[in-house]
């Protein structure tokens, strides 16, 4: 009975998805797609996702979804920047983990992201009752609280990501863990099932990422995949 309601719930949400909807969710596959291949094509194809959303959600003034799209927009152009910056040697951006500092700085940022996003859904929508009853409880937890952790995980997994730290695939496992359950709960169903592919893809990424890193170890090539390799004199040091 729950598995027919299950893909009862999830041909309706395909059937009111709109076309412009299922281009953008194309798109953030590719990106993630092309994220876990450490392509920089990543960036485009987010952030033609990304800005079909704002759009999106502009008839139904959604402003506060819409300010954290924007944040999503902005951290794709940093990255896309980052990525494609070359220093005083001609040097790129190198695959490599975090040190303990830029760790402790990652959760510090979670905490800091978190608050502002809460701050940015109370003040657009504290008036709004329709919307708060949307967010319903989800194991005593209000649903606001939630998304708003999840949301400020993956700028974090956006801004490592940004910086080619391995880690980033961490924040984006943790967040998609946490996003399948809540979409699902909010009768979001092919959302949920976006998030729980996106979650494959996460974790090929770690370990895709994981393995260009030690092959660059060996060949001295410290971020450039095997089907990417560019002469060592134009890869930055460790």
């Amino acid at each position: 009975m729950l598995l027919n309601t299950f893909f009862e719930t999830f041909q309706q949400n395909i059937m009111e998805t709109t076309l412009l909807e299922i281009i953008a969710v194309i798109f953030g596959l590719l990106s993630v797609w092309y994220a876990k291949k450490a392509n920089i094509l990543v960036y485009p194809t987010g952030i033609v996702s990304v800005l079909i959303y704002v759009y999106i959600l502009i008839e139904p003034k959604l402003y506060a979804d819409m300010g954290i799209n924007f944040f999503y927009f902005l951290m794709s152009v940093y990255g896309w920047y980052m990525w494609t910056r070359k220093g005083p040697e001609k040097k790129i951006i190198p695959i490599r983990w975090n040190t303990k500092k830029q760790q402790l700085l990652g959760i510090a940022a979670v905490f800091v992201f978190y608050f502002v996003i809460l701050g940015m859904l109370w003040v657009f929508n504290r008036n709004d009752q329709d919307y708060l009853d949307t967010y319903v409880y989800f194991e005593g937890l209000k649903l606001m609280y939630v998304d708003s952790f999840t949301t400020s995980i993956f700028l974090v997994g956006m801004l490592f990501m940004a910086l080619k730290r391995i880690e980033n695939w961490i924040y984006w496992i943790i967040g998609d863990i946490i996003s399948v359950p809540l979409y699902f709960e909010k009768g979001l169903v092919f959302t949920s099932f976006q998030y729980f592919v996106f979650l494959g893809i996460a974790i090929a990424g770690l370990f895709s990422w994981m393995k260009i890193y030690e092959e660059s170890k060996k060949t001295g090539a410290k971020n450039i995949a095997p089907e990417e390799k560019v002469p060592v004199e134009h890869v930055l040091d460790k």
